[in-house]
């Protein structure tokens, strides 16, 4: 079994809805498997991303509306890693009070949580990157966590704008430090660049 064949077989095994957190003191405790946590804008396809990724078509729960993710939500697979869905950011119609109160649950999860490997920040193909995810990423390398810039719904774009969108990374990848010089383009409806993030996961679980 090659090393993408076994990525895939560890994510066809039992996974499982842990817990959902909406305050800092609901975090579970799961013992000392590694966290990957996924984070983007509302409605940018985290949902969808982590279903496709462990071949299920309702563990995290997908909705078109954004700002549906209201908790940190935690998928454990089999006895290997967790998964963690973080609620969406710069969904304008929720109270300045709500905004706040996940902006410093989400941060403080990312900045405080010793389990946490690797952080996927996902950003839709079809717009770029975007000023509250720059936002995001000054907060992640001030903290020195490592993240990788996730494109989602590639399907949807065209090869001159993903073009653009790489060597824009390009750049981004000199002016942070704590971003992982590769990116990826993913499209859940399509299974595109799937694999790859499988791949990706497994191996910085190692």
């Amino acid at each position: 079994m090659n090393e993408l064949d076994h990525a895939n077989w560890c994510f066809k095994q039992n996974v499982s809805f842990e817990a959902g957190a909406q305050n800092l003191d609901q975090i579970p405790s799961l013992g000392s498997l590694k966290e990957f946590a996924f984070v983007g804008r509302s409605n940018v396809g985290k949902s969808s991303l982590i279903n496709a990724l462990t071949y299920r078509n309702s563990l995290a729960r997908v909705s078109s509306n954004p700002g549906c993710t209201k908790q940190i939500n935690f998928f454990k697979l089999s006895d290997i890693l967790v998964l963690v869905d973080l609620p969406g950011y710069g969904y304008a119609k929720i109270s300045a009070t709500e905004r706040q109160h996940w902006s410093q649950v989400i941060t403080k999860y990312l900045v405080g949580r010793v389990e946490l490997t690797r952080i996927f920040l996902l950003i839709d193909a079809r717009h770029g990157v975007k000023p509250n995810d720059l936002e995001i990423m000054k907060i992640l390398d001030s903290c020195g966590i490592s993240y990788m810039l996730v494109f989602t719904k590639a399907d949807k774009t065209s090869k001159n704008i993903l073009k653009a969108h790489e060597e824009n990374a390009q750049n981004l990848f000199k002016l942070h430090p704590a971003m992982y010089p590769k990116q990826l383009y993913t499209s859940s409806e399509a299974k595109q660049g799937i694999e790859e993030l499988r791949y990706e996961i497994i191996k910085a679980n190692s």
